[in-house]
């Protein structure tokens, strides 16, 4: 068999994001992945059983980090035919009545729609989506290295003149790391009045899914939230997830890559001979591999790693849009539907200590309201997570709906099907989601910097041998920034390609 450069597997954005690393430097890469279709969390597919005009993204639907991240500024999604679209408002928080906290991608106007918490709010988060290149780069780096952090904001550079050093990163890095302190501990009651804002913060923490307030909690609000003020808002991707996914495999095709689907790796003898190996999967798929091919102390390590709290997916569809009692929620494309703060920490304690929440942590997206092409006549898609326990089997179709009617009455009248896959059962279709765990690792903040462990590279586990999933840094979301970490350092331990280190696809 022919020697490949260059094997990748799994195919979700971190382990496209190598492969197309890898191949504009002039590697034979070959990406394989179990699944019929490609993706990992990066797909979207119709549901026969629902309807089969519509279609749904699999896991990941509305993508901050697609215009945000320093790879995806390099490679340029909008130049490789991906249209992304940030509907006006960027996320929403319903609360009891008709009141709800609104997140406008104009600070100035959710500010004012705040009222006694308006300056609050634009003192915590206005500095900080000023700063979004700086930030974005400290929260995406490797948590190893200055260079990781300073490639990051130099890659985020909106002209090619500009020149960064670590000294741009201090201030921005001295404003998170204060808030990260206040928000992620008992000083979070202390800034705001309104549960407005309370819950409008607390509801983008929950998507750690970890019981609140925590770092890792504070960490996602104040990066996400500053995004929803940025250039590119919270921004939804024309057509569906699967547009990031098939812009990446079509350049890595072009470069000379392949994709093999149906081709699940289960041992050492199912990989093809290459010069390195990248696994986009969770450490244990790692350890089953590899087995005695990693050195014990790392073997060891990596067996520590922990998992975390799930989702179970409820996929709706509608007659119409949702009957949102404050109407405008029903211009974001993204809602917590969690309530109140108080609500939104009990729910995730229940969570954290192994119990279904009365009223469970639900994120929404409906897509149709950015993307009015995702709408096929009256019908529309409605994506959900519910925060459940880890590995639970629990249908949550009736859970999620009824915490939906509680802040749109009538939710019930203009659903016309539903499907759920519960959290035990999400491993079936990514296995890097195991018992239900979307983040593919507990999003502690101690995990957050070792992970998978304190290794001083969290990307090589063996010789020519790399982890680089949403098991490494920077952690989840769809930012490809875990592949292009472990690439670029392969590039140079194992292919001695020093003079494209500093590789920018594009």
């Amino acid at each position: 068999m022919t020697l490949l450069d260059a094997v990748v597997v799994g195919s979700g954005p971190n382990g496209l994001a190598a492969a197309v690393t890898l191949a504009r430097a002039g590697l034979g890469v070959r990406v394989l992945e179990a699944q019929p279709t490609i993706g990992g969390g990066a797909r979207t597919l119709p549901v026969p059983e629902l309807d089969d005009d519509l279609l749904f993204d699999l896991c990941s639907a509305v993508h901050p980090m697609a215009w945000a991240s320093p790879f995806f500024r390099a490679f340029d999604l909008p130049a490789h035919g991906v249209e992304l679209v940030a509907p006006e408002v960027a996320y929403a928080q319903p609360l009891a009545g008709d009141r709800a906290g609104i997140a406008w991608r104009d600070l100035a106007r959710t500010a004012d729609g705040l009222g006694a918490d308006g300056d609050a709010w634009r003192d915590l988060i206005g500095p900080l989506a000023e700063s979004w290149r700086q930030v974005t780069a400290l929260a995406l780096g490797d948590k190893r290295t200055v260079r990781g952090m300073l490639e990051g904001v130099r890659d985020h550079g909106a002209h090619a003149s500009e020149t960064w050093g670590l000294a741009s990163l201090v201030r921005p890095g001295l404003r998170f790391g204060a808030a990260l302190l206040e928000q992620g501990g008992p000083r979070w009651e202390r800034r705001f009045l309104t549960e407005e804002a309370k819950a409008l913060l607390t509801g983008v923490a929950a998507h750690a899914i970890t019981p609140l307030p925590s770092y890792a909690g504070a960490g996602t609000a104040l990066l996400l939230a500053a995004l929803a003020h940025a250039d590119g808002g919270w921004a939804v991707p024309v057509g569906g997830s699967q547009a990031i996914t098939d812009a990446l495999v079509r350049d890595l095709r072009a470069h000379g890559g392949t994709v093999e689907t149906g081709r699940p790796v289960d041992a050492w003898r199912d990989l093809p001979p290459a010069r390195a190996v990248f696994f986009d999967t969770t450490p244990t798929t790692v350890l089953r591999v590899l087995g005695e091919r990693i050195r014990a102390p790392r073997r060891a390590a990596l067996r520590r790693f922990r998992y975390g709290n799930a989702a179970a997916k409820v996929d709706f569809v509608l007659s119409g849009p949702v009957p949102w009692a404050a109407p405008d929620v029903g211009r974001a494309s993204t809602v917590h539907v969690g309530g109140s703060r108080g609500e939104m920490v009990i729910a995730e304690d229940a969570v954290a200590h192994g119990v279904h929440p009365d009223h469970p942590m639900v994120l929404l997206s409906d897509p149709g309201v950015a993307d009015p092409g995702r709408v096929r006549g009256a019908r529309r898609p409605l994506w959900t997570y519910a925060h459940v326990p880890a590995g639970s089997p629990h249908d949550v179709t009736e859970a999620v709906t009824r915490q939906i009617e509680r802040f749109a009455p009538g939710f019930r009248d203009v659903v016309v099907g539903a499907r759920c896959i519960p959290a035990d059962q999400m491993q079936r279709h990514n296995q890097n989601y195991p018992g239900g765990d979307i983040s593919a690792g507990a999003a502690s903040m101690w995990q957050m910097v070792a992970r998978p462990t304190l290794a001083p590279d969290p990307y090589q586990v063996a010789e020519g041998v790399y982890l680089c999933s949403a098991s490494t840094p920077p952690g989840p979301g769809v930012h490809g920034m875990g592949g292009w970490h472990a690439a670029r350092r392969a590039l140079v331990g194992e292919f001695d390609l020093r003079h494209v280190q500093g590789l920018a696809p594009g």
